[in-house]
């Protein structure tokens, strides 16, 4: 399988250097691997996605292995849901590949033909995921997760880490029986963390998402304290929403800190597309 063309939806053919469609569209492949699917005309601004800082602090804290359990979770889910298919699996909003090489891997294991795919909009995230993770089991590309450059039905399984779609693409995109795992924060996810930065903590929701066109089969909790040093714990604060209402006082403390304890609470969920009616 390959990718569809961003502009006209028709089959993206493979050639020297990068893609094109029957209308002619073209799409080159950058030096380091990764292809860009997203025209001038969907972008919202000059340069969508995560910056250079923003990367950097989520790879260093990454790299600490404090999210490993939650990689291992996810990726076992992939295996256990794509037995038996093609092995055509999605990480939407894959950032710097940290999950999407992992999971790549552990396919790739189980069975030989499978692909893993990741997607973001972030040039940044993906150059650099594509210069590091460079096996033929897993492709990136620069495009929205709003508009899936892949044809219907052509996916087995679809990973949301924090990551947004529209029901109607992820259903579009998978095929019959294909599968979305979802993670979200739990209850206490970084509760301590945003201690630091609002007065008044809410604890997240944790009500399952409805996707339209999906059903609920499995649903699980993931818990554990990580003990962070002064700057992964900033690193950690980089990589969040909130990172915004912190203010230099706080990410000062947060630097300096011999430790910083702090709640890894984790929503993992997996839906099954519907039959159509």
């Amino acid at each position: 399988m390959s990718y569809q063309c961003p502009l006209c939806s028709l089959p993206l053919i493979a050639r020297y250097g990068g893609f094109e469609c029957e209308n002619n569209h073209q799409f080159d492949s950058a030096k380091e691997g990764y292809v860009n699917l997203m025209p001038v005309q969907h972008k919202r601004s000059k340069q969508p996605g995560d910056n250079v800082e923003m990367m950097q602090a989520r790879r260093r804290f990454l790299a600490t292995g404090h999210y490993h359990p939650l990689r291992a979770a996810v990726a076992k889910l992939c295996i256990t849901y794509t037995e038996g298919t093609t092995g055509q699996l999605l990480d939407i909003g894959c950032g710097e590949g940290y999950y999407t090489a992992y999971i790549g891997e552990q396919l790739l294991a189980k069975q030989p033909q499978s692909i893993c795919y990741g997607l973001d909009i972030s040039k940044v995230a993906i150059r650099y995921a594509a210069k590091r993770y460079t096996s033929d089991a897993m492709q990136f590309c620069v495009a929205s997760s709003q508009r899936l450059p892949f044809a219907d039905g052509s996916l087995d399984a679809i990973v949301r880490i924090y990551a947004p779609c529209h029901a109607q693409e992820l259903a579009r995109a998978l095929a019959d029986q294909g599968i979305v795992i979802t993670v979200t924060p739990a209850a206490r996810h970084l509760y301590q963390l945003k201690e630091r930065v609002y007065q008044q903590v809410h604890l997240h929701d944790e009500t399952p998402e409805q996707i339209a066109g999906f059903s609920l089969i499995e649903e699980s909790k993931l818990s554990y304290d990580m003990a962070l040093t002064g700057q992964q714990a900033d690193d950690l604060l980089q990589m969040t929403p909130f990172a915004w209402k912190a203010n230099a006082m706080v990410r000062s403390q947060l630097a300096g800190a011999a430790q910083f304890m702090c709640s890894a609470d984790f929503m993992i969920r997996v839906y099954r597309k519907c039959e159509p009616d």
